[in-house]
Parts: structure tokens; sequence; C-alpha cells
């Protein structure tokens, strides 16, 4: 395959992404429709670009082995250009009412998704690289994007100092491997781990080093610390791009470094996988319970379910053998997408509901919302029922597939996984039910009217929508996930 044409859906995001550039400087509208439009429809074009490749099931290596075009890359870049697309559509009200409505930050959002497709596809260490820092300086800047805002730079500079931290990790363990296995290509990282002449001890520390900075990117105990600050002190429309589509690069990378490059390794990052989901369900679920602030409580309820998908990628290989691994991984991706879905309907109503001059961040700025906008209220409900995994929603329907894939192992101590998970899972039902009680039996503290745009509203119906119908009618996404692993597996 022709190299250029291999990657032609992000040579058509970072050309366009440079026009709206250059184009937002002619524009005099202080709403920025022109850009705003021209955003939306630059990602459009390469969600459906992704779609088309995705269709057409086949595998590729370009660009002499740096790129790999595989269903699996091609199913999360166009998630990731859809959660941008509702990201962008959500923040746009909010970003008008504060003057933060600029071309920055649709530029800075367009380059964060290009970021995020290059580590899809990446196959090789550079590229991955190159992708993971694309993407997270581009956040670094959208979270300082209100520069006149303490709390906002404060934020930006905890994330900055603490994601070059978690990238010194990865590319100290990335080195190791290229030093030990004498290769950046991860199908050839593969072949010689498989021939087991390396030294152990070097595979082992760089393992570590490396999942250690997945683990960071992910939102995993102990290499958390920067969540709840930086949720709670980026712009809400910010908060919803780090916690959406930046997710399926953490997940794609992980797959390709840990799964393609290193599954004969997975004794061992495997156990480390475990040791942080236990911990990420402890510290997220529990902590969340003392939280007053809404985006706060959402930042360690990210780190939970970001627990809970590390179970299901804790069991690709059980006994040495790999049977569990297609079932496991999907299981996996199912989960990340369900919770993206939902994360971007839950910041989006704290979207909905803030005002100029009024954020609401805080969970009693919710009081009574079933008397002021009872249908946003509804909404919330069905969001909040699918993070704790209640039935009929999606949410539910995630989480019983993780533990399917622990308890169909039949191994001991995978079974009593589970049953941990579920444990710790009822903790979590608290504070988002606690959410809920406030929507329906506090009085209202605010009575000021919600004023409210029919794109956003509608979008937000939209998404509740699809947070239920998945949940009633999974097979199809489950089945999309499944093909998509189980091809990428198989190359």
């Amino acid at each position: 395959m022709s190299s250029w044409s291999a990657v032609h859906p992000e040579i058509w995001l970072l050309a366009m992404a440079c026009v709206v550039l250059l184009a937002d400087l002619f524009v005099t509208a202080d709403d920025r429709a022109p850009t705003f439009w021209l955003t939306q429809a630059t990602v459009g074009v390469f969600a459906l670009l992704h779609w088309l490749e995705y269709q057409q099931g086949a595998t590729a290596y370009a660009m002499q082995g740096l790129v790999v075009l595989d269903p699996m890359g091609h199913l999360l870049a166009f998630f990731a250009a859809l959660a941008t697309m509702i990201t962008v559509a959500y923040a746009r009200p909010t970003l008008m009412a504060r003057d933060m409505a600029k071309g920055e930050f649709y530029t800075l959002a367009m380059f964060v998704l290009l970021g995020i497709a290059v580590m899809c596809s990446a196959n090789n260490f550079l590229v991955i690289y190159l992708g993971l820092e694309l993407m997270s300086l581009s956040l670094y800047a959208l979270t300082a994007l209100r520069r006149e805002h303490t709390v906002a730079t404060e934020a930006a500079m905890k994330y900055f100092v603490l994601g070059a931290l978690a990238t010194g990790f990865l590319l100290y363990g990335l080195s190791m491997m290229y030093g030990a296995t004498g290769s950046l290509e991860l199908t050839k990282v593969f072949e010689s781990i498989g021939s087991g002449r390396i030294n152990q001890t070097v595979l082992a520390f760089g393992v570590v080093f490396i999942v250690a900075g997945l683990a960071f990117k992910l939102g995993a105990v102990p290499f958390h610390m920067w969540i709840p600050d930086v949720y709670q002190g980026a712009p809400t429309s910010v908060t919803l791009l780090i916690g959406g589509a930046p997710k399926f690069a953490a997940f794609a990378i992980t797959i390709r470094l840990l799964v393609e490059g290193m599954i004969g390794l997975a004794v061992d990052w495997q156990q480390m996988f475990i040791v942080l989901a236990v911990a990420s369900l402890v510290v997220g679920n529990v902590a969340a319970v003392a939280q007053t602030n809404l985006k706060r409580m959402l930042a360690y309820s990210t780190i939970a379910q970001m627990g809970f998908m590390l179970l299901a990628l804790s069991v690709g290989v059980v006994s040495g053998n790999t049977l569990s691994a297609g079932n496991a991984y999907s299981s996996a991706m199912f989960y990340l997408v369900t919770y993206v879905l939902t994360t971007l309907g839950s910041f989006g109503m704290i979207l909905f509901l803030s005002r100029q001059g009024f954020e609401a961040e805080e969970i009693t700025d919710l009081a009574g919302l079933s008397k002021r906008k009872p249908w946003a209220a509804g909404v919330m409900t069905v969001f909040m029922f699918s993070l704790a995994g209640v039935p009929p929603m999606v949410g539910f329907y995630a989480k019983l597939a993780v533990l399917q894939a622990l308890v169909s192992t039949a191994v001991a101590g995978y079974v009593t996984l589970a049953v941990v998970a579920v444990l710790l899972s009822l903790i979590g039902a608290f504070y988002y039910l606690r959410v809920v009680k406030v929507m329906y039996f506090d009085e209202p503290t605010d009575t000021q009217p919600i004023v409210s745009t029919s794109g956003v509203s509608a979008l937000l119906a939209l998404n509740g929508a699809a947070v239920l119908v998945f949940g009633l009618l999974p097979g199809g996404l489950m089945s999309m996930c499944r093909d998509a692993i189980v091809k990428a597996l198989a190359t």
C-alpha cells in the first residue's frame, strides 16, 4: 500500500486543522460559527474515512512498517472522532458565554484527535511517542486556555509536570525494550521476545516502566494524582475533551505495546494490571464518596471505571494460552466505548446547566432539577444509572461483559477478583445514586431559569437514548469490538 494513501485520513485532518487555524483569522463573528462548522465538517469527514476503512476489514502495514492499518485502529479512531464532535458541540455555548470561543480551541481539539489517530495506528515505538506528545501538548495548552483563571493555570501546570514524568517513564521503558530487542518495530519486538534469547531481567524492568507510563494515561492508582485536580481545575469544556476521546488512545497503545508487542511477557504485566485495577477500584470508589464537587466526583469515578476495564485486560493470557484473549480484550474495548459515551453525557449536562458567572460543578447545584427541568433530570439519571451499572443501561452490560471474561477463565483467583469488583462497585452505586436523590428529592437552591439551546438539548437527549438503547441491544456494538480485536490479534 502507498504510504501516503495509507494515512489519508490523518493527512486530511492535519491539512484542515491548518486551514481552520488560518481561516479563523478572518472570522469576525463573536460566536465563531464558521470555525465551528468547518471543524465539525472536518472531523465528520475524518470519521467517515476511518469508518469506510473499517468496513473493508483488511490489515496492512505501511510507511516501512511504522504504521499498521487494521480494523481495531480504524474503529478506535472513528469512535474518537465521534467523541470529539460531540465534545465540541457540547462545549460551544459555554465557550461563547465565557469569551473562549476562539479558533485555538477548535484547532487544538483537532490536533488532539490527530495525536489519538496516530497512536491508534502506530506500529513503532517512535510513532507511539509522536502521537502521545502531539495529543498531550495540545491538552496541556487547552487546560490553560483561560489564562486569567488561576485554578485553570494551576491545573495545567500539574498536568504538564506529571504528564512529563509519565512520558519519561514510558520512554525509559521503551528504550530498555529497544536495547534488549534491538528493534523499535512492534512486530520485531514480539518476535525477539518470543525467541527466548533475551535477558528476562531487562525485559521485566522495561515492562514495569512501560506499564507505569500507560497507567498514568489511563488514570490508574497510584498514577492518578493528576485526574481530580485537572478535571476540577480545567474549564469544563476541556475536562470533557480530556475525559473522552484520549481514553481511546490510551487503550490503543496499551493493546499495541503490551498485547501485540509484548504478549510473551503477559505473566508480568497482567499481575501489575491486577494490582492497579484493585487499587483503582478501592481508591476511586472510596474517595468519590467524600466529594461534594461533581467534576471531582466524576474524576474519582473515572479512576474506578478504568480499574474495572483493567480487570478485563488482565485475563487475556491464562495458564500460558491465549484462548480467552479475544473475549477479554473485546470486553475491555466495549467497556471503554460505553464509558466514554456516558462520560460525554455527564459532563455535557454540567455544561448545559452552567451559565455566565455560574458553573454547575457542585452536586448541590443539581438540587431540585426534576422540578426545574424534568427531562434534563431524567437524562442525567440515565447517565448516573449507567455509570453505576444499573440495568437496563449500557453500563450494566459493560460490567457484565468484564465479569464474564473473568469468570469464564474458571481460575479461582480471577473468580475472586470478579467478586471483589462487584463488592467495590456497590460503593460506587452510592455516590451515583446520591446525585439522583439530590435531583429528585432536594429542594431547588437556584431559581434562575435554565436557558437551553435546541441543538445541545437534542444532543443530550440522543446521548441518553444511546446509553439506553445500547443497554437493551448491546449485541451490535459488542460484535464490532470483538471483530476488531480478533482481526488485530490475528496479525
